[in-house]
């Protein structure tokens, strides 16, 4: 049998009404925000409760960052379930529909509930969101910042580099045959001349010999030790350098580990959350079906 005669089809008409029911998927968004929002400010009284400005008071900061992540996961898993049961009880019954097209027409209401829920908080937290995304990065410029010369050399950015470099060649050319005869004339010239580097070594990794050698002679003509232990002064303090420059280094690491870590699990917790509001869009649904076919069965 032809399924079509001339241009139109008799295979059935279809329905005016619309598979998408925006009202009861904008309610469960609603409901899904409001509860994650007040499940958060909850939970943020509860965290300041177990920290304390005093000593051994408080709990320890792997502690409350682990605790606040189990709190975030379950309050995107609580909300994600409130907002798609409502989602999926509240909608019109579908009349004449496949019962696989039911199940499936409830899941994506779910979905696309959570979907907006998630987007609604997202943009009233933005700047936590942003905050959380960028923890890493911020945590990486702050330890360099503050690992001194080493965390300035690394701070400095890229187009600080060429200038520190010029400078230091303009010095090494300049550099006076007697060793101690700058420090003696001029004792900023000297200051400065040091720093650059100091500077020079922490962008290239290390200090050369000449460069040592010539610390050491400024050091000896400042400070009146021997050139002994103004040498050993030297190496003492590019090895403090060095050590800065290693702890800057795996703090950063650490951070972007971290923040690795949360951008992952915050993910997953995200996938998850929309597979509850799915499932839960489903089981509202099918009850509010059987809680209708039940009432309209004659007693």
């Amino acid at each position: 049998m032809p399924l079509y005669q001339s241009g139109v089809s008799d295979v059935g008409v279809e329905s005016a009404v619309p598979a998408l029911a925006w009202g009861p998927v904008i309610g469960g968004a609603v409901a899904a925000s409001a509860t994650t929002l007040i499940l958060l400010l909850f939970g943020s009284g509860v965290g300041l409760t177990i920290v304390s400005p005093w000593t051994n008071d408080s709990a320890s900061a792997a502690t409350v960052g682990i605790t606040a992540g189990i709190w975030l996961v379950v309050v995107q898993w609580l909300s994600s379930a409130l907002g798609g049961y409502l989602t999926g009880r509240l909608r019109t019954k579908w009349a004449g529909v496949h019962t696989d097209e039911v199940f499936f027409r409830d899941t994506a209401h779910g979905f696309l509930s959570w979907a907006l829920a998630t987007v609604v908080v997202a943009g009233l937290a933005g700047s936590a969101f942003t905050s959380l995304v960028g923890s890493g990065v911020q945590a990486a410029g702050s330890a360099a910042s503050t690992a001194t010369v080493a965390g300035a050399a690394a701070s400095s950015g890229d187009a600080a580099g060429p200038d520190i470099a010029t400078s230091y060649f303009t010095d090494a050319l300049l550099r006076p045959q007697d060793l101690r005869s700058r420090a003696d004339t001029d004792n900023a010239a000297a200051t400065a001349e040091v720093s650059r580097i100091l500077m020079n070594g922490a962008i290239q990794g290390g200090v050369p010999d000449e460069d040592k050698a010539y610390l050491a002679a400024i050091v000896a003509s400042r400070s009146g030790l021997t050139p002994e232990e103004a040498r050993a002064r030297v190496d003492g303090v590019l090895q403090q350098i060095d050590e800065a420059k290693k702890t800057a280094q795996q703090t950063a690491d650490e951070a972007r580990q971290a923040a690795a870590t949360t951008a992952m699990l915050g993910a997953l917790s995200l996938l998850v959350g929309a597979f509850i509001a799915c499932a839960a869009a489903a089981l509202g649904g099918r009850q509010r079906d059987d809680e209708e076919t039940r009432l309209a069965v004659p007693r």
